[in-house]
């Protein structure tokens, strides 16, 4: 009746002509005229700029971080069934949504309808910092339990959730975070989970470890399935009229339901640009599809023929339409085909579940067909002898190839189109055999940066084969194979046909696989200019010994894994542990409370820059920057010579006001220029702002500027350190930041027993990868005035900046800063150009102007972390104690200073955490052209951290004894940290580190590890583990730091601080801090009461001076003191109010009262006061200890971090849960410089690593499997804010630990592997490990010839028994 029902409205509404684009944001209806919709519009451009939802985040516009992820809701009227799943609303094209439902994080709760309880537990677990991947986050869980809830037969019990643990921990893994480390995300997601271990959640605002799971769960906030996502009823009749469009050729989208229908449109617009859309996926990464104007869009998923599923016993055919989600899970139906289940999982490594939702199986083959696209879909349907179907849509003839041969072709026409793949099924070659001999064998592999998927794989690969016992019974015959191979810097995915004609008939052997190891690698060769081409094709080798290794044992008749294969492929389960004291002495502070915010961070309600609707007349920029290194500007043009429309002009230094300065920082040392004039001197460097109507059209149209350069008469670009050295070509650093020479040099070199002489070390790059990129707001006001809304860690210098472009006083220009997405340095000297550029824009078109970067622009024209190289001798005793070290160091600065003349002392400070005995230092900052480098989260200090654990790594090596041992030799003592860091070191009984060192030890159980890890890679021959333990030392100090307090009538209180919430928490700390202090006043209401009451609100430049920077880890302490210091006041002034009131009421006095008298009184209830820091007194070190676990596959450099352990010296938290965050945070963050990201230049020096697919950050699935953290509560110290201490950037530091661990792991691989070596002195066991320690680089120390190297070992081994 229901099938017949819908078939009635359908025939009704035939009669009816659809005219508009009708679709639901959070139930609330949409309604379009389809001829104003411009097709191109995508979903997240509409959500942000047409709605009030502002969850939805731009990070990277190529589906790549799962910040702008929102649910869309799918009704089918047959089944009456609604489909919800996740996708990229930067991808999404708005006119695909129509009949949709579309729900963001604001749109499952919110401050006014109340929060979700995702939103409630991602808060109470502490997992969010700055907040601005939040929502994506949350949309992704709430898309998990969404699904498990309905897959599973069995309904949830009320209040949880039928996820298990497993999905919980995938349920984010394509979202990036760069701040929480992710492990508080886990938590909040599988706290949701029905198999949920609640004593493996962390420290979070519900519960206590060691509570009854039950009463645990009834304390986290309910989660009712039965409120989950509503298709909304005005849209279901919509959906089910199902009309037709109203002559779909008047219109610029059109959805065709048949082919004939589709051949109408195609010949009515002969001539005219169209493109062929599905999930639009592709333009993540051919992000020049997105700048193409075509004038007709047609949607090919209506199409019957493209989105069939059949499974029959010729096999299984998808439609191209099909999306790779569905494709898997058809492939997953039957579970007894092995082979289809093994594709589905390898599909889902294909990009993130929200590209997947969307992205189809054709749209994959066809940018593979067409563009080269290094596809994993490709190659494992080749494996698995996939056909395609082609028709040629004019003549409606359909063709039939072999995938293989359809990719050799010549890219297919416009207008012809790829309709279905087939997979057949398999069935035996050889006559008359018996299933019980034969055996088809099918495995894929794929080798990538990131285990889950979210990654392109340097190499996958596809094996089929059919092998049978042969005659004797004693070995594995070959009947049949096909060996697939692509991503390696090919066109197209390649099948080894000589390898495979060699394999056939023969049994397999060691010496077989020897021979079809040297075909493999004559045929699988990487094209020129593919990088790591030695790594790709030892992959090759890799997977191939892989898939037969086992065979030449006759696995087949014993399951043996003599090779070791087993481990090859586990997945772990994250876990942790933390220890923390929370402490009441100054309640509220000391108490891990809910970051202030958090819930509004979650619910997407937070407010950024960008989320600030545009004025009225709002114009937008995008920045133009040069592609050359050192050139001569002759001329800014457009392509044909024609400004496009919608472009208002292009702004240069020559629109400098007169009396302003072509001025783009006023940061630390001297100023950096706005905008390049005649020369431009490094390629990224800033030449103009181009000014659009939409943001949009700005960063379209700013590809289309043409600069034309001259060289002429230049001398050649400084593109290194050692061009640099050559030219003498460096800056000056002031001399009381130069760093200083300790002890006797030569003494300590003569009293060496050994010396390592000249040794090198380099260290490359690292990008911030904040999730919110650069962005300004500027609007002109009454008498020359300016306002400027910056995302920035410096508003006081962002302010100076834009006085001095305009050339106006400085009380003519505002600057406002409420949060920022994320900073770690780079919203410091970084975001004042931005701003200026907007606000020098501003007062020339006298229109408000703002900018959103794209984050290729941004990657390319911040800078990031300084390289450098490192020339070292060091002398030392036979039992590793180093008694001298002279360094030099060459540090590339870029082609102006910035911050580098600061990071001498930065780079000394970690590196003097050893004893050297004496140090000789001395350090050179490079003037190159390049881009500016800057500060990155813990500037100098990372590399100064990395420097010493290289030497004491080299040392160990080089007198063949534990590096352990070495390390804990050369710990100070508190003598020899006095001589090294003098004031800083402070009094004896607050250098803990010793204490650390011992602790760990005990808390990670390392001494009995260390001997398991033996034993360990005694046993396994292709993965060997490591175990690293480190220390850190990190010092800081304080600045002066206003603040003000008020008290309103009401009793509720105003904190203003220059101190810029990034994520670090500096609110939360900040309002506890006032709580506290105003709470001494000892009314009714205590302070935890009070903290209720207290507000703090957004810096503002002309409210609150002197605000400096917010940085160098201590900006939260020092607002925290000024704030104090500013409620002392207040308390003063309302005692004598208190005491009358008590003797007036004889009883308690409340907050309120107390304040309603004060009013009353006409007491000045606003305190503004300055935080005075003495700078000597407030120099302090911080300590840390970690030590670290992993397990490095040496057959593909694949490194697994299984566990690390951190004790970090905290003194007397001021929030133990804000310090864990940035604990874990900034660890991770370390994790990425030392293990994962590549920041790299072309000949140029153009940053070539430029967008989510070339630059990895850590993902949930790269992080520690087991992440164990303690927070010491070290006690009292007297020059320090309640005896607090750092947690920002200091923890950074203890990453190395990961990487001195992977080096372990190494040096054990080499053991190995010379024991197969006829030299047994072959291999060098004091190796580099270079930083960052990648799959390629961990892969050729470990031996791209591995394999080879074995297989000839086991060979001469059989000849000589």
């Amino acid at each position: 009746m229901g099938e017949k029902k819908v078939t009635e409205e359908k025939e009704e509404a035939m009669k009816i002509k659809k005219t508009s684009l009708v679709f639901a944001v959070n139930g609330e209806r949409f309604d379009l005229d389809l001829s104003s919709v411009d097709p191109s519009t995508t979903l997240i451009d509409f959500l942000r700029n047409k709605t009030p939802f502002k969850s939805v985040k731009l990070g990277c516009g190529e589906g790549g971080c799962g910040a702008c992820v929102v649910l869309l809701s799918k009704y089918d009227p047959l089944l009456d069934k609604v489909d919800d799943y996740t996708v990229s609303s930067c991808l999404t094209l708005l006119c695909s949504i129509d009949g949709c439902s579309i729900t963001t994080s604001e749109g499952l709760g919110n401050s006014r309808a109340g929060f979700h309880a995702i939103h409630e537990r991602i808060a109470g677990f502490h997992a969010t910092q700055c907040g601005f991947c939040t929502p994506g986050m949350t949309v992704s869980m709430y898309s998990a339990l969404l699904n498990a809830d309905k897959s599973s037969h069995d309904p949830p019990s009320n209040g949880s959730s039928n996820l298990t643990a497993a999905e919980a921990e995938k349920a984010v893994s394509g979202n990036l975070c760069r701040c929480t480390g992710y492990r508080p995300l886990v938590d909040a997601c599988k706290s949701f989970a029905k198999d949920v271990d609640i004593e493996d959640l962390g420290f979070n605002s519900f519960c206590k470890k060691g509570e009854n799971r039950d009463d645990v769960l009834k304390k986290l906030p309910c989660y009712d399935h039965t409120l989950s996502s509503t298709f909304p009823e005005f849209l279901k009749k919509e959906v089910k009229m199902d009309m037709s469009v109203d002559d779909s050729r008047k219109y610029r989208w059109s959805s065709p339901g048949s082919i004939s229908e589709l051949q109408g449109l195609l010949q009515v617009d002969n001539g005219v640009s169209v493109k062929l859309v599905a999930g639009n996926t592709s333009t993540g990464y051919y992000k020049e599809e997105k700048e193409k104007k075509y004038e007709r869009f047609i949607d090919i998923r209506r199409l019957p023929e493209l989105s069939v599923v059949r499974r029959d016993e010729k096999g299984v055919e998808l439609g191209a339409a099909v999306t790779i989600s569905k494709a898997i899970e058809v492939l997953r139906e039957k579970e007894s085909v092995s082979m289809l289940a093994k594709m589905a999982t390898h599909m889902e490594k294909i990009a993130t579940r929200f590209v997947r939702n969307t992205g189809t199986l054709g749209g994959n083959i066809m940018i593979a067909q067409r563009k080269q696209f290094p596809s994993d879909l490709t190659t494992i349907l080749v494996a698995a002898r996939a056909t395609v179907k082609i028709m040629r849509i004019s003549s409606n003839v359909q063709e039939q190839f072999t995938l293989e041969e359809f990719l050799q072709q010549p890219p297919l026409e416009a207008k012809s189109l790829l309709v279905s793949l087939m997979i057949p099924s398999w069935r035996p070659l050889k006559n008359g055999s018996s299933s019980s001999d034969t055996h088809l064998l099918f495995e894929t592999y794929r080798a990538a940066p990131r285990p889950l998927g979210n990654a392109l794989a340097f190499l996958n690969a596809a094996f089929s084969a059919e092998v049978s016992l042969n005659e004797s019974r004693d070995g594995v015959v070959v009947n049949d194979c096909l060996l697939a191979f692509g991503a390696y810097g090919t066109k197209h995915a390649h099948r080894a046909r000589k390898v495979e004609d060699y394999l056939v008939g023969k049994v397999i052997s060691d010496e077989v696989l020897m021979e079809a190891i040297g075909l493999l690698k004559d045929e699988i060769v990487p094209d020129k200019g593919t990088l790591n081409p030695g790594y790709k094709s030892s992959l090759a080798v890799t997977f191939l010994f892989e898939f037969f290794g086992s065979l030449t044992t006759n696995g087949l008749l014993n399951g043996c894994k003599e090779n070791g294969f087993e481990s090859l492929k586990r997945e772990a389960m994250l876990s942790s542990a933390q220890q923390i004291v929370e402490t009441q002495e100054h309640s509220p502070v000391g108490k891990g409370i809910v970051k202030a915010g958090a819930k509004l961070q979650a619910s997407g309600e937070a407010v950024y820059v960008d989320d600030i609707p545009s004025p009225k007349d709002c114009l937008y920029g995008a920045f133009i920057y040069s592609t050359m290194p050192l050139a001569r500007i002759k001329s800014i043009r457009f392509k044909e010579n024609r400004v496009p429309e919608g472009v208002l002009g292009i702004i240069t230094y020559k629109d400098i006001p007169k009396g302003g300065q072509n001025v783009g920082t006023k940061g630390f040392f001297t100023s950096a220029l706005l905008f390049a004039e005649e020369i431009t001197h490094c390629a990224g460097e800033v030449i103009a702002f181009l000014v659009a109507d939409s943001q949009k059209l700005a960063d379209i149209e700013v590809n289309l500027v043409v600069i034309d350069y001259d060289t002429e008469g230049l001398e050649p670009p400084i593109l290194s350190v050692e061009e640099a050295v050559e030219k003498s070509s460096f800056f000056e650093i002031p001399p009381f930041l130069k760093g200083k020479p300790v002890g006797d040099i030569t003494k300590g070199m003569s009293e060496a027993e050994h010396k390592i002489l000249g040794s090198k070390i380099s260290l490359g790059s690292q990008y911030f990868f904040y999730m919110e990129t650069q962005t300004a707001l500027a609007v002109p006001d009454e008498d020359n005035c300016m306002l400027v809304y910056s995302s920035t860690q410096a508003p006081e210098y962002v302010h100076r900046t834009i006085a001095g472009a305009l050339g106006v006083p400085e009380n003519n220009v505002r600057v406002i800063t409420r949060r920022v997405g994320g900073g770690f340095g780079g919203k410091v000297m970084k975001s004042m150009p931005v701003a200026a550029a907007c606000a020098l824009a501003a007062t020339k078109m006298q229109r408000p102007v703002r900018t959103y970067v794209t984050r290729k622009t941004d990657m390319i024209t911040t800078g990031g972390r300084h390289p450098m190289k490192i020339t070292y001798s060091v002398g030392f005793k036979s039992n590793g104690k180093v008694t001298a070290l002279d360094l030099e160091l060459l540090l590339d600065a870029g082609m102006s200073e910035d911050i580098s003349p600061l990071m001498p002392s930065g780079i000394q400070g970690a590196l003097m955490k050893y004893d050297w005995g004496a140090l000789s230092y001395d350090v050179k900052v490079c003037k190159t052209n390049t881009v500016s480098r800057t500060a990155v989260r813990a500037p100098g200090d990372v590399q100064g951290t990395y420097i010493a654990e290289a030497i004491i790594e080299k040392v160990a090596s080089y007198l063949s004894i534990d590096v352990d041992e070495v390390r804990k030799v050369n710990l100070h003592a508190y003598e020899s940290l006095k001589l090294f860091y003098d004031k800083k070191a402070g009094e004896s009984t607050e250098y803990t580190l010793p204490q650390l060192w011992e602790k760990l030890e005990e808390f990670s159980g390392f001494s009995q590890r260390r001997k398991v890890v033996d034993m360990f890679n005694a046993s396994s021959k292709w993965r060997k583990r490591g175990i690293s333990r480190v220390p850190a030392v990190y010092g800081v100090s304080s600045r002066l730091t206003p603040g003000r307090v008020s008290v309103l009538s009401d009793g509720s209180v105003v904190v203003e601080v220059p101190g810029i919430e990034i994520g670090q928490g500096l609110w939360t700390k900040v309002k506890q801090m006032a709580a506290f202090s105003l709470g001494l006043i000892q009314c009714s209401t205590t302070s935890d009461e009070l903290l209720e009451k207290i507000r703090v609100i957004q810096a503002d430049t002309l409210s609150l001076v002197q605000g400096s920077v917010t940085g160098g880890s201590t900006s939260s302490e020092a607002s925290s003191e000024a704030v104090r210091i500013c409620c002392d006041g207040l308390v003063e002034r309302l005692l004598p109010v208190k005491t009358a009131l008590v003797e007036k009421t004889g009883g308690p006095v409340t907050w309120d009262s107390l304040i309603s008298q004060a009013y009353m009184q006409s007491v000045n209830m606003s305190v503004s006061n300055t935080y005075s820091p003495d700078f000597y007194n407030t120099q302090y070190l911080n300590y840390g200890v970690a030590a670290s676990e992993v397990e490095v596959n040496i057959l593909t450099g694949e490194t697994t971090i299984l566990r690390t352990d951190i004790i970090y010296d905290c003194g007397k938290s001021l929030n133990p849960a804000v310090d864990l965050g940035q604990i874990e945070g900034a660890f991770v963050q370390g994790l990425g410089f030392f293990m994962l990201e590549e920041y790299l230049m072309n000949s140029d020096g153009l940053i070539v690593t430029d967008s989510t697919w070339t630059y990895k950050i850590p993902t949930v699935d790269t992080i520690p499997r087991q992440f164990n953290v303690e927070i010491l509560n070290s006690g009292h110290h007297k020059n320090r804010v309640l005896s607090s201490k750092a947690s920002g950037e200091p923890p950074l530091l203890l990453a190395s630990s990961v990487h001195c661990a992977v080096r372990a792991a190494v040096k054990e691989a080499n053991k190995q592997i010379q024991t197969w070596s006829d030299n047994q002195q072959g291999v060098d066991l004091s190796f580099d490990l270079p930083v960052p320690a990648t799959m390629p680089v961990v892969k050729e120390l470990c031996g791209l010839d591995v394999v080879e190297k074995y297989l000839d070992w086991k060979i001469k081994q059989r000849k000589n028994i």
